[in-house]
């Protein structure tokens, strides 16, 4: 294959042995379009049976980040008209992830930057996950009333330390390549100005995948989380997410109170629904999770806060987002279970 003109918003290419995908919408941090995931998931099943293409390497165009999540202009957009442009979306973007997931070939992310949302399910998912200094990784949902998608309830679910990923998944906040790679969210650091020669040995390399990578590897930067891990592991061992957050509020630790009210801020539908994904999602597959992240979608959407939410937070800009309900305790967990448990006539994976 080869770059499909300056203005794509994705270009591919054949670079000795390597496939090569970059990003190519820098000003809007290559936000992910219905497109933009059309001609990834094409690309990849083009290559994955084809002996010229020995691995593939995805990066980012500019310099401020490998993807900013999806286009939620255009969910905004399906939501307020009552298309069906949200759910195709969604179902597209879950089977990219779940290609990349289960791809015979090594697939290697270049997480320079912004890596957030869909950016996350585009990167975490793969075999070989890099990340520079200059990484922030995270998974945001909660602010604008949805739920880490894209498979991200099952990566959070995983990371080793004691609640660390519901920490991440109800808070939104974002972390560095230190905390990554601790974290089991990226396997290697490399400096931000070794990456262009990175991918050149790649593509000229005769060497295995991983070799090639240790040669450019360096230590990672220390941990932040680290020692809020304690915190951390106290606060977030509770029943419910309002539980958690009256913890949260109420510890003798600063961090902690911060975060408490920082989770107050958010959709507190989304961290309702976010709080028994994360508890959930340990039993169970990736698959299966994606499946959940489609029917969770849909019902999620028909609530107010979505809208609301990406209104507040990307329309308008107003920051100033009216929840419905407007507390966890208001909350009814008959809804959570409701969007969950949503019933949807088609399915992401046959």
């Amino acid at each position: 294959m080869t770059a499909q003109g300056d203005e794509a918003s994705v270009l591919t290419r054949v670079d000795g042995g390597l496939g090569r995908i970059e990003l190519n919408k820098p000003k809007a941090i290559n936000a992910l379009s219905a497109d933009m995931v059309s001609i990834i998931a094409d690309t990849l099943t083009a290559w994955k049976d084809d002996d010229a293409v020995r691995a593939v390497l995805v990066t980012g165009a500019g310099d401020r980040g490998l993807c900013a999540g999806g286009d939620i202009k255009a969910i905004h957009r399906g939501i307020v008209e009552g298309t069906s442009e949200a759910v195709d979306f969604w179902a597209d973007e879950y089977r990219m992830n779940l290609e990349i997931a289960q791809y015979p070939k090594p697939y290697i992310a270049i997480m320079d930057g912004i890596t957030m949302g869909g950016g996350v399910g585009l990167s975490v998912h793969g075999s070989h996950r890099i990340v520079t200094e200059t990484t922030k990784l995270g998974m945001p949902e909660t602010g604008i009333g949805l739920f880490p998608d894209v498979g991200g309830t099952h990566l959070l679910a995983r990371v080793p330390q004691q609640d660390v990923g519901m920490h991440l998944a109800l808070t939104g906040q974002p972390i560095g390549a230190g905390d990554a790679i601790r974290s089991g969210l990226a396997d290697t650091f490399v400096p931000r100005e070794r990456i262009a020669d990175l991918a050149i040995a790649l593509s000229q390399s005769d060497e295995d995948v991983d070799a090639v990578i240790a040669r450019f590897a360096a230590d990672p930067p220390p941990s932040e989380l680290e020692a809020d891990e304690a915190w951390i592991a106290s606060s977030y061992d509770a029943a419910t997410a309002a539980e958690v957050v009256a913890a949260l509020r109420t510890h003798a630790d600063e961090r902690a109170r911060a975060a408490g009210d920082l989770i107050a801020t958010k959709s507190p539908l989304s961290v309702a629904v976010t709080f028994e994904m994360i508890r959930t999602a340990g039993d169970m597959t990736l698959e299966e999770v994606l499946e959940r992240d489609f029917r969770a979608g849909s019902g999620i959407s028909a609530q107010p806060d979505l809208r609301e939410g990406i209104r507040a937070q990307v329309i308008d800009k107003d920051r100033d987002p009216q929840w419905s309900p407007a507390s966890l305790d208001e909350v009814d967990p008959a809804l959570v279970t409701s969007i969950l448990s949503t019933e949807q006539t088609r399915k992401v994976f046959s």
